[in-house]
């Protein structure tokens, strides 16, 4: 079974960047046909995609995101990377990283969220 665990700050001052980690457990993150995502849902307010990264390393983000956002990877570790810079209260969400299976066309997997809050 695959288990996804993210980690990071709870708490960031507004123009700092946001740096989470999703540590995967049960499966390789280099396995073939999933996508290594971080979604985030702002309070009140729904879903949002934020970036992915394919099994080969390729990465895929949000147009309204991406010239903040920054998606990597640590094969040995098993672990993917988001890195959201110059942050403002609006970036305050529960923040979860997922794997997309391209063959099912859905999130197989989620990890629990994280509890990210902007402010000074």
């Amino acid at each position: 079974q695959v288990q996804l665990q993210e980690s990071g700050p709870g708490l960031v001052k507004p123009s700092q960047t946001l740096s989470l980690t999703c540590t995967v457990s049960g499966g390789s993150i280099t396995t073939n046909y999933y996508y290594w995502s971080w979604i985030r849902q702002p309070p009140g307010k729904g879903l949002e995609w934020i970036a992915s990264m394919g099994y080969s390393g390729l990465n895929y983000y949000s147009p309204s995101l991406m010239s903040r956002t920054s998606i990597s990877r640590d094969t040995s570790k098993n672990q993917f990377t988001l890195q959201l810079s110059s942050v403002t209260p609006e970036d305050t969400a529960v923040y979860y990283c997922a794997s997309w299976d391209l063959q099912k066309r859905t999130y197989s997997y989620w990890g629990q969220g994280t509890q990210v809050t902007v402010s000074s």
